[in-house]
């Protein structure tokens, strides 16, 4: 892909960062950017956000009207892969907090993923998922955490909350009973998988590829709330 052209489609703002997003047609794949800073994802490398997917919904397999929570929509994969390994009567929010990137998700990225934004058992709410976490009770089997580059605020340092003691007491409130928090990251971090440990999840670190069993090594944690 080094001589294909690269064109900028489009850049959006990261409301309450003073950051910007950038969408680029590569060839025939998309990348987004942090303005100024590093590609976040591509159409063509996606296969350990479809792994995020569907570890998460093998983990709850077998449950009646699961309710799942994706924390940030990205290019759309991990929502289709979990569009894949769920029943009919499940229901799926998302959480993206860049309205941009829905759009573009509405747009030219849709159809790279399936257009899961169709499926009628999608709700998107355009805010950040830290909102929907503090909503209330146990609400969730699963939650999956794909805001940022990892258990760190990269493209917007709020995020760190998400993955601090209280973010993550907070994700085991809004959890049903054997509910599963899922969190995709670029790296493992010890101090994180602690962090877990000690908010009273049994806990698990899955490494997957980024594309189709090659390429970088990414890490997804795997962390079930005890129960009945």
């Amino acid at each position: 892909m080094s001589n294909t052209r690269v064109t900028l489609l489009d850049t959006t703002p990261i409301p309450n960062s003073g950051g910007e997003l950038s969408l680029y047609r590569h060839g025939e794949d998309f990348v987004i950017k942090v303005v100024g800073g590093q590609d976040l994802m591509s159409t063509r490398t996606h296969g350990s956000a479809d792994a995020l997917a569907e570890i998460t919904c093998t983990e709850i397999s077998g449950r009646e009207q699961p309710r799942v929570l994706i924390g940030g929509l990205g290019m759309g994969f991990t929502l289709a892969s979990a569009l894949r390994h769920l029943e009919h009567d499940a229901e799926v929010v998302v959480a993206e907090l860049v309205p941009g990137v829905v759009e573009w998700n509405r747009g030219p990225l849709g159809e790279h993923a399936g257009n899961p934004l169709l499926d009628e058992r999608v709700t998107v709410q355009e805010v950040d998922v830290s909102l929907l976490l503090r909503a209330g009770g146990p609400s969730f089997d699963a939650i999956l955490l794909d805001v940022d580059n990892g258990p760190e605020g990269l493209t917007q340092k709020s995020n760190n909350w998400l993955y601090s003691k209280a973010g993550l007491n907070m994700s085991y409130r809004a959890l049903r009973p054997k509910g599963v928090l899922t969190v995709w990251s670029a790296g493992s971090d010890r101090a994180f998988t602690k962090r877990l440990v000690r908010a009273g999840f049994e806990v698990d670190e899955v490494p997957v590829r980024a594309h189709r069993g090659k390429g970088a090594r990414h890490l997804i944690w795997v962390a079930r709330k005890p129960g009945r």
